[in-house]
């Protein structure tokens, strides 16, 4: 098992979900047990702040990373030809990224309790984002928000547009002036494979 390729295996795909999962009650776990009380309006808060920032971070990296910086663009490129395909980053290489760049610098700054609360915010984003790209490739949704965002998604991948960016939300394409219009939207196939 290679744990740093980006077309992965079922069984390593499939880990990074539950690694983000357990992750996640791990920190809240500390939270409730470690941390002497607790400022619960803060923890939320925090929460919060680090699901605002991965919804940044996530139109951030595929904008400006994925499409424009080698060697990740030629990774992500992989997948544009092969959607369907089991390729993402590995999870060594994000869970280093999130632990050295927010997580530590949060703990070190902050202390333990807003690391946690702050890394929880970020991990409930990443994860967001992780199941849903996945659905958009491989479920067939009747939900009117799943199909919205494989419609969106479809133009990322096949009009070739510098466009649809954001996978869980369009709120960045909206800000940064890369939304496509509802027509072009109403008129993108279904089935991205």
């Amino acid at each position: 098992m290679n744990l740093f390729t980006f077309e992965q295996t079922r069984a390593v795909y499939w880990a990074d979900f539950v690694f983000y999962a357990a992750i996640i009650v791990i920190l809240a776990s500390v939270l409730a047990a470690v941390v002497p009380n607790p400022q619960w309006a803060t923890v939320v808060l925090l929460v919060a702040m680090g699901l605002i920032f991965w919804s940044a971070l996530e139109y951030t990296v595929h904008r400006f990373v994925l499409h424009g910086v080698q060697p990740f663009q030629r990774w992500h490129a992989a997948h544009h030809a092969r959607p369907a395909a089991l390729i993402c980053s590995p999870t060594i290489l994000t869970a280093s990224i999130i632990g050295a760049c927010l997580f530590m610098p949060a703990w070190a700054i902050a202390g333990l309790e807003s690391a946690c609360a702050l890394t929880i915010g970020l991990l409930c984003g990443y994860l967001a984002y992780a199941l849903t790209h996945h659905a958009i490739h491989h479920w067939r949704g009747d939900s009117r928000w799943l199909r919205r965002r494989q419609r969106r998604h479809f133009l990322h991948h096949h009009q070739r547009c510098a466009c649809c960016y954001g996978v869980t939300s369009g709120f960045w394409d909206r800000v940064c002036g890369t939304r496509r219009n509802r027509v072009v939207l109403a008129q993108s196939p279904r089935d991205l494979s």
